[in-house]
């Protein structure tokens, strides 16, 4: 990443609220121009805080935050020259759709004729133009959203921060609205700073993902990175699904080790940790990833035997649970093209490809 591509920089930032916990502890992060970010975490993991702290609503405690390369941590936030959308929406009950978008401007002394132009551009953008005469009561939570959207956007910002928007819609409602931000992001080229505790929602809409845990980033990473080859095991516990297996290390073969069960199988996966022999640890692996075969003939590399418990109908897969020996029962994820398809209280054999199996502290 070049300098010139760099919008927002974090250096060493920190943020305590009783001069004893750190909320957030050595922050460093670079936000890059044109970007969708999300910022995926747990609540108490100083997502929120981080997003405030930019916003210019909170201060940090040390540390700097600069904006293309200048300090901003002492600029009050109306001279900041960012959108933000909260969860509540935050629109003023007493005024029109049109009046609440054009607050940002009016404060900013802009001329009426100019004013008005450039409302009706952002509701054009979030497909509101024709409710611009009614009341934030008269609109559903999904309009209110659009408005909060469109009142962001008014004033050409830099830079868009928006703390859960989705959060109070219906998951229909709420995954349109994804699939609907991803689109307006992309046609208009701005950088988003989004912050959700839904990792669907960061996935599906994010270019990168930053993961927040106990006030620091666990990982920051594309999605499909994210997803495939999680740096640690709370990344891989939080970010999406996963089938965990304990035991303990036996041996090591370069980047890869083999981890024994206490049933007495062993298992071979990337060893991403660098874990010794001796050590306890996780092997995971993504439910999808698993193949599951019926018949009696145990695969050649990493296979377990396993009963089918449940087998739940998702829509567009099969969900098995699976129990194993001396382990938290298996998920199982297998297309509804599957052509066997397992029963309650069949015996299978679950096969963890290597490559797929990651290894953790």
């Amino acid at each position: 990443m070049s300098t010139n591509d760099i919008l927002v920089k974090f250096a060493e930032v920190q943020k305590t609220y009783d001069g004893s916990t750190l909320v957030v502890r050595e922050l460093n992060l670079e936000i890059k121009s044109g970007e969708f970010l999300s910022l995926l975490g747990p609540s108490g993991s100083g997502k929120t805080t981080t997003l405030m702290m930019l916003a210019g609503f909170e201060s940090p405690t040390s540390g700097e935050i600069f904006l293309k390369g200048k300090p901003i941590t002492k600029t009050p936030p109306h001279k900041r020259n960012f959108g933000m959308v909260f969860q509540n929406y935050a629109l003023f009950p007493h005024m029109t759709i049109a009046d609440n978008v054009a607050y940002p401007l009016t404060v900013r002394k802009m001329g009426k004729s100019e004013r008005e132009t450039k409302v009706m551009r952002a509701l054009e953008m979030v497909q509101m133009d024709n409710l611009s005469a009614r009341y934030p009561g008269q609109l559903s939570g999904g309009q209110q959203q659009r408005i909060a959207l469109a009142r962001a956007l008014v004033f050409d910002p830099q830079l868009v921060l928006m703390d859960e928007p989705l959060g109070a819609l219906d998951k229909q409602l709420r995954e349109h609205m994804q699939l609907e931000l991803k689109e307006l992001h992309r046609k208009l080229g701005l950088t988003f700073v989004y912050v959700t505790h839904d990792q669907s929602e960061a996935l599906t809409m994010s270019d990168r993902v930053a993961v927040f845990n106990d006030g620091a980033i666990q990982q920051i990473d594309e999605v499909t990175k994210l997803y495939e080859t999680p740096a640690n095991r709370f990344v891989a516990g939080f970010v999406g699904d996963n089938t965990v297996f304990k035991g303990k290390v036996t041996a090591i073969q370069g980047a890869n080790c083999t981890v024994q069960l206490p049933c007495g199988n062993t298992l071979t996966g990337i060893n991403v940790n660098a874990a010794h022999v001796g050590q306890a640890v996780q092997a995971c692996i993504r439910p999808e990833r698993i193949w599951p075969q019926p018949g009696t003939e145990q695969p050649a590399v990493n296979g377990l035997r396993a009963n089918v418990n449940d087998v739940i109908y998702l829509g567009d897969h099969l969900r098995l649970r699976c129990v194993v020996a001396n382990q938290v029962n298996a998920t199982v994820k297998i297309a509804l093209s599957s052509q066997a398809m397992p029963h309650p209280g069949d015996a299978i054999w679950l096969q963890l490809p290597p490559e797929h199996l990651r290894v953790y502290l």
